[in-house]
């Protein structure tokens, strides 16, 4: 019998049905609190079943139960960074950029001890453009960036990404909105179709695993200043948003802000914050002491 006939009945096996769909569905929601509608059932399905042949279950059940058992949790991850979906660029929604450089950040450093530095956290990471865009922003377009202090934080919950932001390498499309003066200053053409990174840029980032839904990643996360949380909470469901806007307010310092993708609202998911209408944006405060929403 042929090595393919005889591996047939395994890749045979390695199906979902409808009630390991649901089975998962609602394990990785505890796990992320991402939440997988109906129609994306062929995308987790199949991303389902390359893990399966990759770890050699034999079937779902199998795959499932070594998922939930096993310690260190390499396995959740591997999957984590095959469900997740990361598509960005440069400068993307560059308009609450230039609301950080014009208004927040001058806002921030008025309400601010003199000589405090100023975190900046960047969540989801991704692969790094969005970290990057603040860090370039706020040197060609903040004036005080030479008279403060500034910390910039960068997370995800896919590692896969966060090695790849660390390594900086990327395409033209990802470059496609930044003047040329800034690409010419801060990236090096590698071949024809990738640009590299300053590593003075890459230095300048701290980047780390979190998820937004599990509070023993957050809870080290305080005195944050500004949180740019763009486009991650369309992927949660009304539960898993309100859990991660009370992350992030339990994370920002009081007066500090948080910009949204601008198909977002915080004021959809959370009382806890006031709204700030800037000449370039619209984001989201957390009050100051005192202060009511």
């Amino acid at each position: 019998m042929s090595t393919a006939l005889r591996s047939a009945p395994a890749r045979a096996a390695r199906v979902v049905s409808d009630a390991d769909f649901q089975k998962f569905r609602e394990f990785f929601y505890r796990k992320t609190g991402i939440h997988f509608d109906d129609n994306k059932r062929y995308f987790v399905d199949k991303r389902l079943v390359d893990r399966m042949e990759a770890t050699g279950a034999a079937d779902f059940r199998e795959y499932f139960v070594g998922l939930r058992f096993e310690r260190e949790g390499q396995e959740l991850q591997h999957l984590v960074n095959a469900m997740t979906v990361n598509e960005t660029y440069f400068l993307r929604e560059a308009y609450q950029f230039d609301c950080m450089s014009n208004d927040i950040l001058n806002e921030l450093v008025r309400t601010k001890p003199r000589g405090e530095r100023l975190r900046i956290w960047s969540i989801p990471s991704s692969t790094g453009e969005e970290p990057y865009s603040i860090a370039m922003h706020l040197l060609e377009k903040w004036p005080g960036i030479d008279a403060h202090d500034v910390e910039i934080l960068s997370s995800d919950i896919d590692t896969q990404v966060l090695d790849a932001a660390q390594r900086g390498v990327y395409s033209a499309r990802s470059i496609a909105n930044l003047p040329k003066s800034w690409l010419d200053k801060y990236f090096t053409r590698r071949g024809e179709h990738e640009w590299v990174i300053s590593r003075d840029l890459v230095a300048a980032v701290e980047f780390s695993r979190v998820n937004l839904s599990d509070p023993a990643d957050t809870r080290r996360f305080r005195d944050i200043d500004l949180i740019f949380c763009r486009n991650l909470l369309i992927y949660f469901d009304d539960q898993s948003r309100r859990a991660a806007a009370e992350a992030m307010y339990d994370a920002l310092r009081p007066g500090g802000f948080v910009c949204l993708g601008h198909s977002e609202s915080m004021s959809r998911i959370s009382a806890l914050y006031r709204v700030r209408r800037f000449a370039d944006a619209m984001v989201y405060q957390k009050p100051l002491n005192g202060e009511a929403p």
